[in-house]
């Protein structure tokens, strides 16, 4: 085998692992965001305390079912 067919394959195979490893961490990020929502009811008491407002329940629960309203349909949870 010439080296430049070494290279060739070692350079084939580097960019076929990016590949893979890409699509591979886009999978698992998906999943961990669709598992673990990156806002929840704490968050929103404190984006409301940062703001020197005092939340009542019932503003939380219409900030959190605006935010699950306009969550794409393919990225709802399925129960």
């Amino acid at each position: 085998m010439v080296w430049w067919q070494s290279l060739l394959w070692v350079l084939l195979g580097v960019v076929a692992g990016a590949i893979i490893g890409f699509f591979v961490a886009r999978w698992y990020f998906k999943k961990q965001i669709e598992e673990n929502p990156p806002i929840n009811e704490d968050m929103i008491r404190a984006m409301y305390t940062s703001m020197g407002r005092k939340p009542s329940e019932s503003q939380i629960r219409q900030v959190m079912n605006s935010v699950n309203k306009n969550k794409p349909k393919d990225q709802k949870k399925k129960k």
